[in-house]
């Protein structure tokens, strides 16, 4: 096997130089990662990395930033286990782990030309982060850009200045809110299907992208479903546990699919007939 060979391997874990850690909220915090020797991590909007620490594991995480982002990628972590807790207490210097990416991303090409309506729900907005500022990034190649977002709480909303930047763009409307209100609150409260059904769109030029929690997805794609939006142009990130990133644990098997490799971008068509018992 040459050497070459072996660096491209899948299995092989390269060493991340954490440059910037920020905590986000009390949940969620911010890592800018760099590998050594390579412009950039090479992704997908939608793939996600292995990241690992020494003596306490390896989980997968989506990529947070735009392809475009050269020298470092970018990745929010939520601390829901050991790993993740190991990984909170890092920062700026330290090394960690990273193979990848994986999986299947957000099909960039063929939204090229189309309406987009971006819906993300609580750290589902994490990933779709990606593909906003990869939308944002190429604006030309779009067309009209709708962002809706969604969160328990306003302690819990992700990007908020980004957010609030990416509604001063061209031709792009955002829209956030809260399911519950908290302190100072003067935004909208309610479930985030409220706000798709205001929205005017044309159906047949308009590509929907949703990413957040399970059971928001049966809610919103019935929104969208009212909205004539067809099953093949409802495009969906599903969350699993996935172990081994390159479909060998079957930990990430949904019916026929392993979500690692044939996921975690899926259209509505190919999962609707199991995606409710997920």
């Amino acid at each position: 096997m040459s050497a070459n060979s072996v660096l491209e391997s899948p299995y092989v874990v390269k060493a991340g130089k954490i440059l910037r850690a920020k905590q986000l909220t009390g949940l969620e915090k911010y890592f800018e990662i760099e590998l050594p020797g390579r412009e950039d991590l090479g992704h997908e909007p939608g793939q996600f990395v292995m990241i690992s620490v020494p003596g306490a594991g390896e989980v997968p995480i989506s990529v947070s930033s735009s392809p475009w982002k050269k020298g470092a990628f970018e990745l929010v972590i939520r601390r829901a286990g050991g790993v993740t807790s190991a990984l909170h207490q890092l920062g700026a210097g330290d090394v960690v782990g990273i193979r990848g990416p994986y999986g299947r991303g957000f099909p960039t090409r063929v939204l090229e030309g189309k309406n987009l309506l971006m819906i993300g729900g609580g750290c589902g907005t994490i990933p779709l982060r990606s593909l906003i500022t990869y939308v944002l990034d190429n604006r030309d190649r779009f067309g009209e850009v709708n962002i809706l977002v969604g969160y328990k709480s306003p302690e819990m909303i992700l990007f908020k200045d980004e957010f609030d930047a990416w509604g001063q763009k061209r031709d792009v409307f955002t829209d956030m809110t809260v399911d519950r209100v908290g302190p100072g609150w003067q935004g909208k409260v309610g479930l985030i299907t409220k706000l798709i059904s205001p929205l005017q769109i044309d159906p047949q030029k308009t590509y929907a992208v949703v990413v957040g929690p399970p059971i928001m997805y049966k809610f919103v794609i019935q929104e969208l479903l009212k909205k004539k939006i067809p099953e093949d142009q409802i495009i969906v990130s599903m969350e699993r546990h996935m172990k081994c990133g390159v479909g060998k644990c079957g930990h990430c098997q949904i019916a026929q699919y392993y979500c690692c490799q044939d996921g975690p971008v899926f259209t509505f068509k190919e999962i609707r007939n199991f995606y409710e018992a997920i």
